[in-house]
C-alpha cells in the first residue's frame, strides 16, 4: 500500500512507467548484467507469502514464466501463507543471495508492518535487496447496496450527523487498508468505527451482505462485486480515475484531498543480493511486465504495470516508510490482531 502523495512520488511513478520500453530493449540486448557477471545455472524459486489467486500470486507466476523463458530454467512457484507474510519473508531472507530465490510482496509488509508490529522479525534494508516495483493498483471506497449511501458526500453528512454511527471493515488492524481508512478519516474530519477482519474476503463479504456498511478495497479484490451491482464504488483513491473502472470518480473530484493512495507489489532478494544481479533481475521483470499479454492480464484485474530500479524502489519504500509512521503515530495505531 502506498501513499502518492506529492510531486516527488508521481514523478517517480510516471519516469519509470515511461522507461519501460528502453528497460525490456536492454534485457533483450544484454544477456549479462552490467558487469558481465551471469546469474548462476540453477533453476528460480519466486515466493509467494499469500496464498494462490490474488494479484500476489499473479505477478509471481508471470514472472516465473518470463523468467523461464528468458534463461532457460525452471522457474517456480512456492505459495507461503502465514504470520502475516512473514513466513515466505523469512526463507527469502535465509536464502543464498544468488538472484536465484525472489520474493514478490504487497507494499505493507514492507513499510507497514515494521512500524506497526511489536516484535517484526526482519530489518527491511539489510534482510532484503529492492529490485523492482512490479505494479500499482489503486484502491477503492465501497458502500454496500442497502447501506443508502450513493455518494461521498453523503457518507460524511451522515458521519457528521451521528459521530461513530458508520462503520468500515478492513482486512485486519494495521493492514494497508486500515490505514487508508485512518487517512481519509483524518483528511475528511469524520469519526468511523474501524471493524477489523482477518483478511480482505471475509471483510469484503460482509459488506457485501450489509453487515458492514463501508470498506476500502483494492480494486482488484472488490472490481467483481462493482461490476455485479452487489457494491456501490464511491471514490478511487488515485490522482486520476483508472481506466479499467473510468467510471468511478476519485476522491480528490469530490473534494477530498490527501488520500491518494494505490496498492503497489514489488520484487525483492535476500540482502547482500549484488548489485550487478539485482539490476539484471529489474530487467528481466520489465521485459516480462511489458510484454503485451502479460500487460493486458493484469490490466484485467485492476493493476497496472510500473517498473522501477532497485535504487529507485529502495527511496520509494523509505519515503512511504515514513508516510505511514506519522500515520501510525497520529491515530494511536496499535497493532492487536493479525492482518
Amino acid at each position: 500500500m502506498t501513499a502518492w502523495i506529492g510531486a516527488r512520488r508521481r514523478t517517480f511513478v510516471k519516469g519509470v512507467a515511461g522507461a519501460l520500453g528502453c528497460l525490456a530493449a536492454g534485457v533483450r540486448a544484454q544477456p549479462e548484467d552490467d558487469t558481465g557477471r551471469q546469474l548462476a545455472d540453477a533453476p528460480f524459486t519466486l515466493i509467494a507469502p499469500f496464498p494462490p489467486g490474488g494479484p500476489v500470486d499473479t505477478l509471481a507466476r508471470i514472472l516465473s514464466r518470463g523468467l523461464n523463458r528468458i534463461h532457460g530454467k525452471p522457474a517456480v512457484v512456492e505459495n507461503l501463507p502465514g504470520a502475516a507474510g512473514n513466513i515466505g519473508m523469512d526463507k527469502v531472507r535465509r536464502a543464498k543471495p544468488d538472484g536465484h530465490t525472489l520474493l514478490v510482496v504487497p507494499a505493507g509488509n514492507l513499510t507497514i508492518n515494521p512500524t506497526l508490529m511489536p516484535e517484526f522479525p526482519f530489518r527491511v534494508e539489510q534482510d532484503f535487496t529492492p529490485i523492482t516495483l512490479l505494479a500499482t493498483a489503486p484502491n477503492v471506497l465501497v458502500a454496500a447496496p442497502s447501506s443508502g449511501i450513493r455518494d461521498v458526500k453523503a457518507l460524511i453528512a451522515r458521519a457528521q450527523a451521528k459521530p461513530d454511527a458508520l462503520s468500515f471493515a478492513s482486512p485486519g488492524v494495521g493492514s494497508g487498508l486500515h490505514l487508508v481508512g485512518e487517512l481519509f478519516k483524518q483528511q475528511t474530519g469524520i469519526e468511523l468505527l474501524h471493524v477489523p477482519y482477518k483478511g480482505t474476503s471475509p471483510a469484503l463479504n460482509d459488506v457485501v451482505g450489509g453487515a458492514v456498511p463501508l470498506m476500502f478495497s483494492n480494486l482488484p479484490g472488490a472490481l467483481p462485486f462493482i461490476r455485479d451491482g452487489k457494491l456501490l464504488a464511491l471514490g478511487i483513491t488515485d490522482t486520476q480515475r483508472t481506466p479499467i473502472a473510468p467510471g468511478i470518480p476519485t476522491l480528490a473530484e469530490q473534494g477530498i484531498d490527501g488520500v491518494a493512495v494505490k496498492s503497489w507489489y514489488g520484487l525483492l532478494g535476500p540482502g547482500g543480493l549484488p548489485p550487478p544481479i539485482a539490476a539484471r533481475l529489474a530487467r528481466d521483470a520489465a521485459a516480462i511486465l511489458g510484454d503485451a499479454d502479460n500487460g493486458q492480464l493484469l490490466e484485467a484485474q485492476g493493476m497496472t504495470t510500473t517498473v522501477s530500479t532497485p535504487a529507485e524502489f529502495a527511496a520509494a519504500m523509505r519515503e512511504e516508510t515514513a508516510v505511514w509512521l506519522k500515520v501510525i503515530r497520529s491515530r494511536h495505531i496499535r497493532m492487536t490482531n493479525a492482518p
